[in-house]
């Protein structure tokens, strides 16, 4: 059995991929079998992304998680007796009988628990951001389409009708060419540092296996309860959280991909951890039938100008605002207001045109099931995740930079140290 997602493993892996095609290695579903899953990361987000999976129809097979003393674990074992339990997710790949597998782990633990799955030629669904670092988006994403497997990120308000009534607003031109947007979130995962001394660990939490593949350092409940995102070994602030919400809303509507130049200010940057009010500037060619635009990006208090002067009369903590030549639309998760109310008065919007979801999770599971098709696939979110990891470098850099997403360059070479990193030994990913 393996005991660590070695070099070789992967080496093996890709030489298996190259010798047999993903297909003929996968269990074959007919319409009416079960998606077997497995969860890996099961309190927090993976509380709710599991239940939501088994109500679309999964079987939950086997459970992982390295911390027993959560209510949910325990609650999970409870209510799937035949799951088999793990604490370390590797055995569960090891162990084999799944289908598709759920990863719902700290973001540190997203791009291993993935590659891994995807290497065993399972189905992903992976909460976001996809990864921790910008060269780990891309692996995935490159993985996924090798194998051909059927993957979908935890953006889930993607699935939501609000989201597809502004797409279509927008690509039907009701307020012109974009050229401008902005996004913010009042929310503040910033500050702090690493703690000079650890704690004992509590009996349960296997601490080890919570590093995973971050540098060892002693454990301390100041990374417990969420608190983890504040810390760049585990998370990288509010962008990093909540930045694949709501910038998917712009990237989807204004069919971005790569942008051609990052910058970003904020308070100086701590080794440690996130800032606490960050702002990013990002620049994106035309595209298609559009023109070139630039997004920034708001957290921790900070609003663009339009809220913060009177122009746009709304407070919303979160939102995100399209500027266009003829107009400007302002948008949450489930609301959407054109301005100047008064030019748009009379406004009929056009007919919908963007298929209502069967559910963000059900779309993945029936996806496995009928080799379907998923929106927020690696290949999109891979996209996403990539961009809004880019602001986190540009932040930590303390310099701006160009950006060839092609050959995942930056025009600075300080940028290498931020766009990958430095794994322990036994948690590293292929070259």
């Amino acid at each position: 059995m393996r005991t660590h997602l070695s070099r070789r493993h992967f080496l093996l892996g890709s030489l298996a991929v190259g010798l047999a095609p993903a297909w003929s290695r996968a269990r074959l579903l007919a319409p009416s079998d079960r998606l077997r899953v497995g969860a890996i990361g099961i309190a927090g987000q993976g509380h709710s992304d599991l239940n939501a999976i088994a109500s679309a129809g999964a079987e939950i097979v086997a459970l992982c998680d390295v911390d027993e003393t959560r209510k949910e674990v325990g609650s999970f074992r409870e209510k799937y007796p035949k799951a088999k339990f793990y604490n370390d997710f590797r055995k569960l790949l090891d162990a084999g009988g799944l289908d598709a597998v759920l990863v719902a782990t700290p973001d540190h633990t997203h791009a291993p628990a993935t590659l891994a799955a995807l290497q065993a030629n399972l189905h992903v669904f992976c909460e976001k951001p996809l990864t921790h670092t910008v060269e780990e988006a891309r692996a995935v994403a490159t993985l996924a389409k090798k194998m051909n497997r059927v993957t979908q990120m935890g953006t889930q308000i993607h699935a939501g009708a609000n989201y597809r009534r502004v797409v279509e607003l927008i690509q039907s031109s009701a307020i012109g060419p974009v050229r401008e947007v902005h996004v913010w979130v009042g929310k503040n995962w910033g500050g702090g540092s690493h703690p000079a001394k650890g704690q004992p660990v509590p009996k349960g939490l296997h601490w080890d296996l919570w590093l995973g593949p971050a540098q060892e350092r002693p454990y301390h409940s100041v990374y417990m309860n969420m608190n983890w995102r504040r810390f760049w070994d585990f998370g990288g602030g509010t962008l990093n959280d909540m930045g694949c919400h709501f910038i998917d809303l712009p990237f989807w509507a204004l069919k971005l991909r790569y942008p051609t130049r990052v910058e970003a200010e904020g308070h100086p940057p701590h080794p440690d951890t996130a800032c606490e009010a960050l702002t990013v500037r990002y620049e994106f060619p035309a595209r298609e039938d559009m023109p070139a635009c630039k997004l920034t990006w708001y957290d921790g208090g900070k609003k663009p100008k339009q809220l913060t002067d009177g122009t746009i009369p709304e407070k919303w903590n979160d939102g995100v605002l399209f500027v266009g030549d003829k107009g400007m639309l302002l948008a949450n998760y489930g609301q959407r207001k054109l301005f100047p109310e008064k030019q748009f008065k009379d406004f009929t919007p056009p007919k919908p045109t963007i298929p209502p979801s069967i559910g963000h999770y059900k779309e993945w599971v029936e996806a496995c099931k009928n080799n379907g098709s998923t929106t927020c696939n690696f290949d999109y979110s891979g996209a996403l995740t990539e961009t809004v990891l880019l602001g986190t470098v540009a932040y930590r850099l303390g310099q701006s930079f160009d950006w060839d997403g092609k050959t995942l360059k930056a025009s600075q070479a300080d940028a290498e140290r931020f766009l990958r990193k430095t794994y322990r030994k036994g948690w590293e990913l292929p070259s």
